[in-house]
């Protein structure tokens, strides 16, 4: 596990996540515990490093998936803190943290371009009905 990642923070903060289906995300979290609201299309927890920053994911096709199997949950994509001061990078996976590398100040400004690009992109499109709807609609 790269210690970059998390700019000299304990980086063996909690590996091991559990998981709380929630109405409303409570104002105060506990660290180690991924809150997810279906309702609001949230996932919230305190960043895995151990500084105690929420961190915040909206859960959407242009956002953060989350897959649930039954048993844990897992977030894509990473998880990349670069505003915050230990710019902590990991993965939610299967109820586990998964440390990530740091990336260059280079790479995060590429990426922001290329999911802000993709979002302007995908609202511009026309809105498509599926087959079974076009065809329903048919004259």
């Amino acid at each position: 596990m790269p210690s970059t990642s998390c700019r000299g923070r304990n980086c063996e903060m909690p590996s091991n996540f559990q998981h709380k289906f929630v109405d409303f995300v409570p104002q105060e979290i506990e660290e180690g515990i991924l809150y997810v609201s279906v309702e609001f299309a949230t996932a919230s927890h305190l960043c895995a490093c151990g500084c105690k920053l929420r961190v915040v994911t909206p859960l959407s096709s242009r956002g953060w998936t989350l897959i649930f199997d039954g048993e844990t949950v897992t977030l894509d994509p990473s998880i990349g803190n670069w505003a915050f001061p230990c710019r902590s990078h990991y993965w939610f996976r299967n109820n586990r943290i998964v440390w990530a590398a740091d990336w260059s100040e280079d790479r995060i400004e590429e990426t922001r371009d290329r999911r802000k690009r993709a979002i302007e992109a995908h609202h511009d499109k026309p809105l498509e009905l599926p087959r079974w709807l076009r065809w329903w609609n048919r004259k």
